[in-house]
């Protein structure tokens, strides 16, 4: 059975008059319903201390996590559950998504071009001075609230001579430019609004209407009218909305009254543009936002010409005043709730196809996405660098990797951007997934297969890979794939069934594109690689191999994209991303490397690998935990270890719990006891530091950002800076 929870605002479901009719819909439906609110949400367990109606009342209940979520309450008032009710939305679909507010609804229809010819030209006031510079150019305008609702705060103001008349409601009066500054003076203090020409619909009687346009997705997913219906102004106003005084009268009687043999091609005229409008702007939430929508009024004129004109879009609107029709408004709703629930592939799938449309073809942007165990950052800065030689490109900040983080980007990306590189984390299944059924990549780069994460997976490095797949299965199935030949846990992605090219990097192994002659400069690298049939050097500003694929990375999209090898070279020498392998030339020549932001088992021997290359004299390793590593914690610590001890690492310090398992694996190879250090508490750990650090000596200071070592760099930058 499926269950529907009913968020709201209010704690009482009996001061909620429409929770009655869906949970009695509910019912009737086969499926159930509670009523909820954010603060009764237990993620731990996931349940819901809800309330079902039964008998004609309403009883506490814990609940299981429902199916989908109709929200229902005040956005307004529910801004304060912000958090609670974003994670809930990257677990379970919401049947009802914002579209904004009615500025951003017409300017998302203005930009699109399909709906432009419909919208009132409408402008932001900033000021009084902005207002009187567009009335010279319309004889009457109209002045209003730009999230206004049920038509209050609406302004009609035209001029005449040197005095204005102002339209409130039904009151008319006659203003001075005086009165009438200070009027919209302290109208801007209140927030934001627009002016807009008066495009009026008059009835024979001289009466203002307009139509309301309730559409609503069906049972089926499909969009459907609820009705169409006139609103009349009472005598005198010019505002026909019902919270105003106006009126409503069925739809046929109307028409037939004021437009007599052109009735029916009106109806049908409102009836199409309905339906379209609604499919359209669904579309546009699926491009942009990755969301669908299900229900929307819109209130809409006619000209002396029979144009459309829109005055506004709702998306939370109410339940027509007309009669039964309540009624039909919460059918729809539960069925619509019902196939949300069951369908949720489909719709995912509809919003990668209508995103993809959007951003690969309308646009024509190259969509790149990366993600890996290690290197998803430094490749995004090295490709962002690079394609910023000659392009306008979006890039997505430094750790912004969440679904959520996605998100934001769809709303950010516009047809200024000439390509988009984007970071798509992942620690648990489905969550790439949700990456892409947002914004789609056209190419994608898996840096490599590691143990970062490996916990949630039961620590099966398998499990690991068949997640990072679903970058491969959700991007466009005929774009570029860029893989790392020499990476051996990276044979485990699901290739089989992709369509597209895919290209390999290496540094051991025959690649695409393949560096060698390696070499240690001061704080960088260079290395050799053939491009374009003939053999480049190239330096790049990072120390550790490691950072040499990350640059391959991106070099191989960038060749694909046509960039030259001297753009590439420019591009390359790039500005790093902080604390990865950052170094500190601090006094007695004493060298500290900063490589604090995260700590894997593969991430803390590539920077061994770099404290070996660099040292002058002593090597002292600090190392932190490594998180997420579930049962094979112990193992790969153990290896860590060992390796230590291979590398010939003078000192190593372990900080924080069960860390002192690296250092008994040093010691049973062979490494000197004195040389290996435990702590638990960072000042004990800063207090060994001043005691033992010398002339010459290389510190690299390895850990995760949640463990703050970046402490004991700062530490030891306070203590022996110049």
């Amino acid at each position: 059975m499926t269950i529907i929870g009913m968020l709201h605002h209010r704690l009482d479901p009996k001061t909620v008059i429409k929770s009655y009719a869906y949970a009695a819909v509910a019912k009737a439906e086969g499926v159930q319903l509670f009523y909820f609110t954010p603060r009764s949400v237990n993620f731990v367990n996931r349940t819901i201390r809800g309330k079902v109606l039964e008998e004609g009342q309403w009883h506490e209940r814990v609940m299981p996590f429902p199916d989908v979520i109709y929200n229902a309450g005040s956005p307004e008032k529910l801004a304060v559950s912000k958090r609670i009710i974003e994670k809930l939305k990257e677990e379970i679909p919401f049947t009802t998504n914002s579209i904004g507010n009615k500025w951003n609804v017409m300017e998302r229809l203005i930009e699109a071009k399909e709906f432009e010819k419909y919208v009132i030209p409408s402008k932001i006031v900033k000021n009084v001075e902005d207002f009187h510079r567009y009335l010279i150019n319309n004889n009457e305008v109209v002045f209003k609230p730009i999230d206004g609702r049920k038509g209050k705060g609406i302004y009609f103001i035209s001029k005449f001579g040197k005095n204005f008349e102002v339209r409130k409601d039904t009151e008319n009066s006659i203003y001075t430019k005086q009165q009438v500054d200070k009027l919209l003076a302290d109208q801007l203090t209140t927030g934001t609004f627009i002016v807009q020409p008066y495009i009026q619909s008059k009835m024979k009687s001289g009466q203002v209407y307009d139509f309301r346009l309730h559409v609503q997705k069906n049972g089926e997913g499909k969009w459907v009218i609820t009705t169409i219906y006139p609103r009349v102004a009472p005598s005198g106003s010019i505002i026909p909305n019902i919270n105003n005084g106006g009126f409503t009268n069925y739809l046929d009687p109307f028409l037939e009254q004021e437009f007599k043999e052109k009735a029916f091609d009106i109806r049908r005229m409102l009836e199409h543009f309905s339906l379209s409008l609604a499919q359209h702007l669904d579309e546009i939430q699926m491009e942009q936002f990755g969301e669908v929508i299900d229900e929307i009024g819109i209130d809409v004129g006619l000209d002396e010409n029979l144009k459309i004109w829109m005055y506004e879009v709702n998306w939370r609107p109410g339940c027509p005043p007309a009669f039964y029709l309540e009624l039909d408004v919460v059918i729809h709703n539960i069925q619509y709730a019902k196939y949300l629930a069951e369908n949720q592939k489909k719709i995912k799938n509809e919003i990668i196809k209508q995103k993809s449309k959007y951003l690969d073809t309308k646009l024509g942007l190259p969509i790149i996405a990366i993600t890996g165990s290690a290197g998803k950052t430094t490749s995004k800065a090295f490709l962002g660098s690079i394609l910023s030689t000659k392009w306008n490109v979006f890039e997505s900040k430094d750790y912004w990797n969440t679904t959520e983080h996605t998100k934001i980007h769809a709303a950010e990306i516009n047809k200024s951007h000439q390509a988009v590189v984007l970071e798509y984390g992942m620690a648990y299944p489905g969550i790439i997934t949700s990456h892409c059924s947002i914004i789609q990549p056209n190419i994608s780069i898996v840096t490599n297969v590691g143990l970062a994460h490996v916990g949630n997976f039961n620590g099966d490095i398998k499990g690991v890979a068949k997640a990072k797949s679903e970058l491969i299965h959700g991007m466009n199935q005929k774009g570029l794939l860029v893989l790392n030949k020499d990476d051996e846990n990276s044979k485990y992605l699901s290739t089989n069934s992709f369509k597209g090219e895919i290209i390999t990097v290496g540094i051991h192994s025959e690649a695409n594109y393949r560096a060698y002659d390696i070499h240690y400069k001061d704080n960088g690298m260079v290395f050799k690689m053939k491009l374009k049939g003939k053999e480049i050097e190239l330096f790049i500003p990072i120390l550790g191999e490691h950072h040499v694929y990350n640059a391959l990375n991106a070099i191989a999209v960038a060749d694909y994209l046509g960039f030259t090898a001297n753009e590439i070279k420019k591009g390359v020498n790039f500005k790093k991303p902080p604390r990865r392998l950052t170094l500190y030339n601090l006094r007695d020549q004493i060298t500290v490397i900063d490589d604090t932001v995260h700590s894997h088992p593969q991430g803390v021997r590539a920077a061994i690998d770099v404290l070996t290359n660099i040292a002058k004299k002593r090597k002292i390793a600090i190392i932190g935990q490594m998180r997420e590593l579930g049962d094979l914690r112990e193992e790969e610590y153990r290896k860590v270890g060992d390796y230590i001890y291979e590398q010939g690492i003078d000192i190593l310090i372990t900080y924080g719990f069960r860390t002192e398992e690296m250092g008994e694996a040093a010691l049973a190879k062979g490494m000197d006891k004195k040389n290996v250090y435990h702590f638990i508490k960072k000042d004990e750990l800063h207090v060994l530091l001043e005691k033992i650090v010398r002339k010459e000596d290389t510190i690299l200071v390895k850990g995760a950002s949640k463990t703050n070592m970046f402490e004991t760099v700062k530490f030891l930058d306070d203590t022996y800076k110049e």
